[in-house]
């Protein structure tokens, strides 16, 4: 069985070979079966110690992994120690994946976006970056939650369906504030919608998934 310092080390060396994949290449649907097995049985190695969980998951979505934290953090070494963090977290937490609510695809992605948000409000790796940056990076958070293709971020579960019965602006505006991470005054400036109906609409949605999820 190895330990997470070694799973760390591996991940670290695997980095620097992996290539940023902007987007995914087309995908048949027997492509997204046989790559949603092949993640959910490397989580299933994970739990039970074995490393080629790991390395599955990295040759699967190793790129495509590296593409999302770049985009999001905007630089090489945050995005290289975003995904690092992030598998760490998931050798350790693969024992709390249930299939049941979710994917395993998004499950995975969605640890490495809160690690990102982690890194995007940590100040102290980000100052040394000019004010210009800095804005570019906040900019890069409305990526995370692109208008199309949101239904990764909850895989096949119930709480996709609910998303799914919500307007789009109030689910738009959940997801950039829930997952994203943007307070609901960026949210506001960004959509170009007075603050009060971002507010609206967020409580409107939250409320709305509520109600479905119970």
């Amino acid at each position: 069985m190895t330990n997470t310092h070694g799973i760390a080390m591996t991940i670290g060396g695997r980095c620097d070979a992996l290539m940023p994949v902007r987007k995914d290449r087309a995908l048949t649907e027997t492509d997204t079966s046989a790559r949603a097995d092949r993640l959910r049985r490397a989580l299933l190695d994970c739990a039970a110690g074995q490393q080629r969980g790991i390395d599955a998951i990295l040759e699967s979505d190793g790129g495509q992994l590296l593409g999302t934290a770049h985009r999001i953090l905007g630089r090489r070494d945050l995005a290289e120690e975003a995904l690092q963090d992030a598998m760490v977290q998931v050798w350790r937490k693969a024992g709390q994946f249930d299939a049941q609510t979710g994917s395993a695809r998004g499950w995975i992605y969605a640890i490495l976006r809160n690690r990102c948000l982690n890194i995007l409000r940590d100040g102290k790796r980000l100052t040394v970056l000019s004010p210009a940056d800095l804005a570019a990076l906040q900019e890069h958070r409305q990526q995370i939650v692109p208008t199309q293709g949101w239904e990764i971020l909850a895989g096949t579960s119930r709480l996709r369906d609910c998303l799914h019965g919500l307007d789009g602006a109030s689910r738009h505006a959940i997801l950039l504030a829930h997952v994203a991470g943007c307070s609901h005054a960026e949210i506001s400036t960004r959509q170009d919608v007075p603050l009060g109906t971002i507010k609206s609409l967020i409580r409107r949605g939250l409320q709305a998934l509520k109600e479905c999820l119970s």
